[in-house]
């Protein structure tokens, strides 16, 4: 059995900088990024460098799903132990404004 890269500390400190770094990436509709609109499900990060950022939408025909797969991509880029992203999206379950985060709720004035 292979020994394992990174310790499961070392992940969680990874872990840890991806979601610091998906705090950069900001939905140009709501103006708030899109770990405090609740739009970030799971990261998974594997050995290998792989990066899985499971995600929803705040509507399924919303046009600007490309537009933030690329912002991910770029604000990923410089950490070093990203090595491959993949940005898959769903929409199970459906996203509500439940999801957003106290600060993303004072800012749009959501009670």
């Amino acid at each position: 059995m292979a020994e394992d890269k990174y310790s499961v500390e070392e992940v969680e400190a990874i872990k840890n900088k991806i979601l610091e770094a998906l705090e950069n990436v900001i939905d140009p509709e709501l103006g708030i990024d899109i770990i405090n609109l609740g739009l970030v499900y799971e990261i998974s990060f594997e050995d290998s460098g792989v990066t899985e950022i499971k995600m929803t939408l705040t509507t399924m025909g919303c046009p600007l799903a490309d537009l933030l797969t690329e912002q991910i991509h770029d604000a990923l880029r410089d950490i070093a132990e990203v090595t491959e992203i993949k940005v898959n999206l769903v929409w199970y379950p459906a996203w509500t404004v439940d999801k957003m985060s106290r600060y993303a709720r004072i800012a749009l004035g959501i009670r």
